[in-house]
This record gives structure tokens, sequence and C-alpha cells, in this order.
């Protein structure tokens, strides 16, 4: 099922059980942030990125093997080198995902984008070292930037996905099908919004934090908070602002975010985490921050 009807994916969405899959993956994958620095294409429609002057290569080098230390707590990590012909190529979750035993490659926007989806490297990895299964969607017309665009419930094989100028409606279905979902809602947006997992986290199956002013209809972050009642937090345009709903979990009893996400959580907000049993983790990420994505960005899942 792939729909628009929020209510209808309601009632689906209530039927399915946490029986789909794992719903945290089994490692994770990072790509270095070398040659940091702004991308102009993504500019022009990612609002959340920062002036030129704002982009430290060295410092954003050091966060990001922090990022690499501090998850190698939690699963397995590794860490690809990045490419200075890539400037966004710290955030590979928009351009490659895993469900069991597929590799999906998504088609982004923009061209300086496009070029990340051909790393031979990370293709033969999963492909040759890991075996898995090819479904390369970074040749067709529709733009689907994987989970920027959908965010994914593993355990319940749901995705939402947040329509704009980097995932169109037939991108949404390519998506819904290489990750072979129960059920997908399709909703648009806010205007200035560009990827749903800005403004929406699902944390293992259980939990949910969503910015209401990030969707265009309202009724929308309705239905998706009633999937998880009682634990649906809804976040603050601050905490938006500063990417608390772009955060992850990789393991049952944890949700990791940004430094800056995870000082903006308001305290309500970090009580109720705690009462889902997930404990913040954080590190600092505000330099790499400035390229207009945080953590989960960052984190390529494997499954």
């Amino acid at each position: 099922m792939i729909t628009r009807d929020a209510g209808a994916f309601l009632d689906a969405a209530r039927r399915c059980d946490a029986d789909f899959g794992p719903p945290t993956a089994r490692a994770a994958f990072l790509v270095a942030p070398e040659g940091f620095r702004r991308a102009g294409q993504s500019a022009t429609d990612n609002a959340y990125m920062a002036a030129a002057e704002a982009f430290e290569p060295e410092r954003a080098l050091a966060q990001h093997r922090a990022l690499h230390h501090a998850l190698s707590t939690c699963v397995p990590t590794l860490c690809f080198p990045g490419d200075p012909a890539t400037p966004d190529g710290v955030f590979p979750n928009n351009a490659f995902a895993s469900t069991a035993g597929r590799f999906v490659v998504g088609r982004m926007r923009h061209p300086v984008r496009q070029r990340e989806t051909q790393r031979a490297d990370i293709r033969g990895f999963f492909t040759g070292t890991l075996g898995y299964a090819l479904h390369d969607l970074s040749g067709q017309p529709h733009p689907c930037e994987l989970t920027g665009s959908l965010v994914i419930d593993r355990a319940r094989g749901l995705g939402y996905c947040g329509l704009s100028e980097r995932c169109d409606e037939s991108g949404a279905r390519l998506m819904h099908e290489a990750f072979g979902l129960r059920a997908t809602l399709m909703f648009d947006l806010a205007p200035g919004e560009y990827h749903a997992n800005v403004v929406l986290g699902v944390l293992a199956g259980r939990c949910v934090l969503l910015c209401g002013d990030g969707f265009a209809d309202a009724a929308v972050a309705d239905a998706i908070a009633a999937v998880y009642a009682p634990h649906a937090l809804r976040l603050s345009g601050g905490e938006r602002l500063a990417f608390v709903a772009n955060c992850i979990a990789l393991d049952a009893g944890a949700v990791w975010m940004s430094g800056g996400a995870a000082r903006a959580l308001a305290p309500v907000h970090r009580r109720a985490l705690a009462s889902a049993g997930f404990e913040v983790q954080s590190v600092e990420l505000d330099t790499i921050e400035a390229a207009g994505g945080s953590l989960r960005c960052c984190v390529g899942e494997i499954f």
C-alpha cells in the first residue's frame, strides 16, 4: 500500500505487527568529509546550509572522527574516504541504503550529488564483500534521495515519504518497492523543507519525533503520531532548527543526535525519550551541520 490518504494509512499501520525485520541496523558506515566545502547546487534547496565561511575542513574531519569512534561503541562502524569532488558525500544515507540482502542506490536531484552514487568502492563493498543484490535507482529520472526523503520504520515495514524537489511521487513509489515496505505514506513537506528526516525520526519502531511545522498538512503529523502513541514527541520549531529530529537509534537503548540537538532538546522531551527506553547520546557536529544536515544524515545503515 502506498497512499497520500493519512487516515487509510493509519488504519493499515495499526494492523502491522513489529515483525517485518530488525528494528535497528547491524552495522553502520560513514564517509569522511574530505574536501569539505559548500556545495552551491545543494544550497539552492537546502535552507539549513550555512554560508561558505562557516565551513571548516579540519574541524569537520576532527568532529567526524569523533563520531566514528562514538558510534563504534554501539555497532560495528566503518568509514569510507571522502572525495573532494563530492562535497556532500559526508551524508551517504541519501545516496545509499540497504535492506535484508539488498543494496539500494538512490537517484539524487543535483549533479554534484549524482557523482556519489557511482562510487565503485561503496558499491563493491555491498555487492562484492557482503554479497547484496544491487537495486540501482540512480539512472532513472525521478529523484528519490533514500532515507533522507523516506523515514522507515524497519520493525513494522512502514515508510513515511516527504515530497519535495528531492523526491517526487514516482520516486516514492520506486523506494517503496525497493525496500519492500508494507505501507508508505506520501506527504508534502512544508515550503522550504527538503528532506523528511529533518522533521521526522522513528526510533527502533517504538517512538517518533516530529516537527509539525515541517509538514504542509498538520493532519499528516497527527496520523503519524497516532501510530506511536504514547511515545510521540511533538518538537518545537527551535528543536527542528537544531536538528533534534535528525537522530537515529542504532540499538534498542540509545538515541544518537548532535551536541547542538541534545542541548536544544526540551527537558520534557528528554524525559519522554527515557520513558520510551532511550538514553540520549550526542557528538559535537556543528561544523558538519553547516552543510545542512546532522548526525542521522551522516549514518548509512547496514541491515
